[in-house]
């Protein structure tokens, strides 16, 4: 296993923000932690390559990435998405974000509700319908593993199939690449 950003150590401060660039370029949605994880370096120092480089905050580019994709949802409107929608090809697929606050939790356990995890799958599966309305008909979750609050969920919708005016979409929600939801849903286009 490799250890805490091995393989990029000795990197001189030019090198490592052009790998910092990159690396935000290819995953706008990392945390300065993950990246110092990644990079082996500190926080503060991801900060000041990002700054240097003029790259936002992680939420500064979520925000601009969601500004641009919400005007192409047709079947509801923009503010019923649940999270951010980051990526969007309508009749194809979608990529949402859902940052868990201590609000969609249990009190003691901390662990967020089932229905805010199917809240954003479902959302994104009818955002994706290039209708002017659509409704979830039937719904199969399957929930992996228990959400803490603080995780952050990407969702990412893939239509399967279409027949007529329904649709099998496949929504499946990771946290740090372990899939903790999948579902699939089979969507209504209302004429």
């Amino acid at each position: 296993m490799e250890q805490r950003g091995t393989r990029h150590r000795g990197l001189s401060r030019r090198e490592r923000q052009e790998k910092l660039r990159s690396a935000i370029e290819a995953d706008p949605f990392s945390t300065d932690e993950e990246l110092a994880h990644r990079f082996g370096v500190s926080v503060q120092t991801i900060r000041l390559d990002r700054l240097a480089l003029g790259i936002p905050e992680v939420r500064e580019r979520t925000r601009a990435v969601a500004r641009r994709t919400l005007n192409q949802v047709k079947s509801m409107g923009t503010r019923e998405v649940v999270g951010e929608l980051l990526e969007l090809e309508l009749g194809r697929g979608g990529i949402s974000l859902l940052q868990t606050t201590s609000d969609m939790a249990f009190e003691r356990s901390r662990v967020v509700r089932s229905q805010h995890i199917f809240a954003q799958a479902d959302s994104l599966a009818l955002a994706i319908v290039d209708a002017p309305a659509a409704l979830t008909g039937l719904a199969n979750a399957k929930f992996k593993r228990p959400v803490q609050v603080g995780e952050r969920l990407v969702a990412r919708a893939e239509m399967l199939r279409q027949k007529g005016n329904k649709m099998v979409v496949l929504v499946q929600t990771r946290v740090k690449g372990e899939t903790v939801f999948r579902g699939k849903f089979v969507v209504a286009a209302l004429a």
